[in-house]
């Protein structure tokens, strides 16, 4: 058994809205997964002194579209996965593996669609590429799929399905319907792409008529990504699907977001609000891009920042089904010690959130093993620095890691 003691932590956010922060502790990790909080061990084989900074779960990207491995074709761009990790990102979830050359959106059949997904569940789902928990292989839901597309997707271990590229003039024929039914009683998720045409430009508005509808289980990027359904179509959406997750993306129209917000907070509903980055893509490659909504909701939409955490953490995991984002006993240990830079005038992460500064991240761990040990390569230092004694655990252990807890 391999124990790590991250000591000396000024503050410990869990990713649970519900819990608050916990100051001057320490959190106890066995085996990659965390095994106590505010306890000690004599004789630990690691012990990573978090320096008074703020440790909190690592984020959780439910909204981004992976290719082949860590190449993206839409950008161009080789490594953005480690990149994202530097900027705080320990597990991401596909919204579609729909930027792959040649692909030709109006010609998608259900055999295509499963086998792209199958193909990425497979390779890049499977290498975690550095070190990040990958859920890739989503399905782009089109018409003429049967149950056995169904029954296949789960055999392969699939989770997740998506509608994007789906007539929506076929509407009232209720395949769509059955294909939510379907994928339920399968253990599946079903996201859906809301508001106007993506990049692709191959896909109808999908506003209150289409969702209503449909009733996904998440109304994807529901402020923009990049153009969001008309004000009263967000409005009643939030009020006509009462057990939908909503998402908000990086790829925002910020007004829209504050209407979001301001809805989800008049209802007291703000625990359905689930954050992703909606890159690669025509938004670019944003390895900050989740720190950056954190930013955006505490300061500037009102949202307590410890709920900002928990929409960027436990809530987008659990709406996808994913057992990371919280730090708890039994939970795996991805988290983040991270804090003010020099020069912010706030005194810890949840108050950089609040003042709109993005904070410094100093490590990064998934499943216990330290990929980012002192400084990340994506953000300035915090102001103040970690110490570790005794070697940490390599960091090339990670990509292929399984432990009990996940």
């Amino acid at each position: 058994m391999t124990t790590l003691l991250v000591e000396d932590i000024g503050l410990l956010v869990s990713g649970d809205a519900s819990s608050p922060p916990l100051r001057d502790t320490t959190l106890l990790i066995e085996d990659g997964c965390v095994a106590g909080i505010g306890v000690d061990h004599h004789d630990p084989d690691h012990v990573l002194s978090a320096g008074g900074l703020t440790v909190m779960p690592g984020l959780v990207d439910g909204h981004v579209h992976p290719t082949f491995g860590e190449w993206t074709p839409a950008q161009n761009s080789i490594g953005w996965i480690g990149n994202y990790l530097q900027g705080g990102t320990t597990s991401m979830v596909s919204a579609g593996e729909l930027h792959i050359p040649g692909l030709d959106f109006g010609a998608l059949t259900p055999e295509l669609v499963l086998s792209i997904a199958i193909t990425s569940k497979h390779t890049t789902g499977r290498a975690r590429p550095s070190g990040v928990k990958v859920n890739a292989g989503t399905v782009l839901l089109v018409p003429g799929m049967t149950e056995e597309h169904f029954d296949r997707a789960r055999h392969e271990g699939i989770e997740h399905l998506k509608f994007i590229f789906y007539d929506w003039n076929r509407l009232g024929d209720g395949e769509a319907q059955r294909y939510v039914r379907w994928a339920h009683e399968r253990g599946m998720t079903v996201k859906m792409h809301s508001g106007g045409v993506s990049r692709s430009g191959s896909s109808r508005v999908a506003g209150r008529d289409v969702v209503a509808a449909v009733r996904p289980d998440i109304v994807g990027h529901i402020s923009g990504g990049p153009i969001p359904p008309p004000d009263e179509d967000i409005v009643a959406i939030i009020a006509d699907l009462p057990s939908a997750h909503v998402e908000v993306c990086s790829s925002m129209n910020y007004r829209a977001t504050k209407l979001v917000v301001d809805e989800l907070s008049a209802r007291d509903e703000l625990g359905r609000l689930t954050l992703g980055t909606d890159t690669p893509g025509g938004t670019g490659v944003i390895p900050r891009g989740m720190l950056r909504n954190i930013c955006f909701l505490a300061s500037i939409c009102g949202v307590d920042p410890l709920r900002a955490v928990a929409a960027a953490t436990g809530q987008t995991a659990r709406a996808h089904g994913l057992h990371t984002g919280v730090l708890a006993e039994g939970r795996p240990a991805d988290l983040l010690v991270l804090g003010p830079v020099t020069g912010s005038t706030a005194d810890d992460a949840l108050e950089c959130f609040a003042v709109g500064d993005l904070p410094g991240i100093a490590t990064v761990l998934v499943d216990g093993v330290p990929l980012v040990t002192t400084r990340s390569e994506q953000t300035p230092p915090p102001s103040r620095a970690v110490k570790w004694r005794g070697q940490p655990a390599p960091a090339a252990q990670s990509t292929a890691r399984r432990t009990g807890c996940c």
